[in-house]
C-alpha cells in the first residue's frame, strides 16, 4: 500500500467522466488499498480515484463507521435536503455551501465485483453525492450556492474538533456556531444560519 498524490482543483482529470471498472483484479485492489491509504493520510471523509489520477469509477468513504468501498456506483434514490460548508482533499481550505439529499440509496459494487446496496443518511449521504460527482467531472464548486470566506472559515479554526475518531488539524478545521462537533477537512457540515 502507498499514499497516492492528490490531484489538485484546476486540473483537467477532474473534469472527466470516469469509465466503469470491468476487471476487479490485482490492480484494482492495490489502487484501492492505496486510496485508503491516502484517505487516512489526508484526514479526509471521502477520495475518488480521479483524484489520485485514476479516471475509473471507484471511491472510498469513512464517516467513522468504517471504511465503505464503492465500485461503479450509481444513486438510485433520494430524499429530503440538507445544506452545509464542504471541501475537498483537492481544493485546500476552500469551502462553499452545498445542498445535498439528506439520505440517499446507492448500488455499487464491492473490490470482489458483487453487487450491493446501501442506504445512506446525513454525512454519509453527502460524503456519497460529492464522491460520486466526482467519478462524472463535477466538482463541489460547481454545486456550492457560495464560497465561505476566509473569515468565516478562520473565525472558527481555533474550536476543538473530532473528525471521524480523529484528531485533526484544527488550522483546516470549522465548527458550527451552535459547537456541535463537526466534520474538518474534506466534509463538515454547518447550520444553515452560516448560508
Amino acid at each position: 500500500m502507498a499514499i497516492r498524490n492528490i490531484v489538485q482543483f484546476g486540473e483537467d482529470i477532474l473534469k472527466k467522466e470516469c469509465r466503469p471498472v470491468e476487471k476487479f483484479d490485482h490492480k484494482l485492489r492495490q489502487l484501492l488499498d492505496d486510496m485508503q491509504d491516502t484517505l487516512y493520510e489526508a484526514n479526509g471523509a471521502g477520495l475518488a480515484a480521479p483524484q489520485v489520477g485514476v479516471l475509473r469509477q471507484v471511491c472510498v468513504i469513512d464517516v467513522g463507521d468504517g471504511l465503505v468501498e464503492l465500485i461503479n456506483p450509481e444513486i438510485l434514490s433520494f430524499e429530503g435536503e440538507q445544506t452545509g460548508a464542504e471541501g475537498c482533499l483537492s481544493l485546500p481550505n476552500e469551502w462553499g455551501m452545498v445542498t445535498r439529499p439528506r439520505k440517499v440509496v446507492v448500488r455499487a459494487q464491492n473490490r470482489k465485483g458483487k453487487w450491493f446496496e446501501t442506504t445512506a443518511e446525513d454525512l454519509f449521504a453527502r460524503c456519497i453525492c460529492h464522491e460520486v460527482d466526482h467519478l462524472h467531472g463535477t466538482v463541489f464548486t460547481d454545486k456550492a450556492s457560495r464560497m465561505l470566506t476566509p473569515e468565516e472559515i478562520n473565525a472558527n479554526a481555533d474550536c476543538f474538533l473530532r473528525q471521524i475518531g480523529r484528531l485533526v488539524d484544527l488550522s483546516k478545521c470549522i465548527v458550527a456556531r451552535n459547537g456541535d462537533w463537526l466534520m474538518g477537512l474534506n466534509y463538515i457540515e454547518l447550520l444553515r444560519d452560516i448560508g
